[in-house]
C-alpha cells in the first residue's frame, strides 16, 4: 500500500456516508482492507495498523487508558 492510496481512501470515506457506515461496522483491520478493496483502493492491514499507530497530538487527546477510543479514526475522522 502506498501512503497515497491510504490518503485517497481517507478522502473517499470522508465524502461517502455509505462507506463511513461500512467502516464503522468493520470488526478489524482486515475488514477495513476488504472494504477499501471493494471501493477500488489497495491497502494492507499492516500499513493501516502502522498509520493508526502514528497518531497526532489531537488524536492523543482521544486516548483513554492506553487505547484509542475509535481505532478507525485514521480513516473516517
Amino acid at each position: 500500500m502506498s501512503e497515497e492510496q491510504l490518503k485517497a481512501f481517507q478522502e473517499a470515506a470522508k465524502a461517502d456516508a455509505g462507506l463511513q457506515e461500512k467502516l464503522k461496522a468493520a470488526a478489524d483491520a482486515d475488514a477495513v482492507v476488504a472494504i477499501a478493496k471493494a471501493a477500488g483502493f489497495v491497502i494492507s492491514s499492516e500499513e493501516l495498523q502502522k498509520a493508526q499507530a502514528e497518531v497526532s497530538e489531537d488524536e492523543l487527546q482521544g486516548v483513554a487508558g492506553g487505547i484509542v477510543a475509535d481505532p478507525l479514526s485514521i480513516i473516517i475522522d
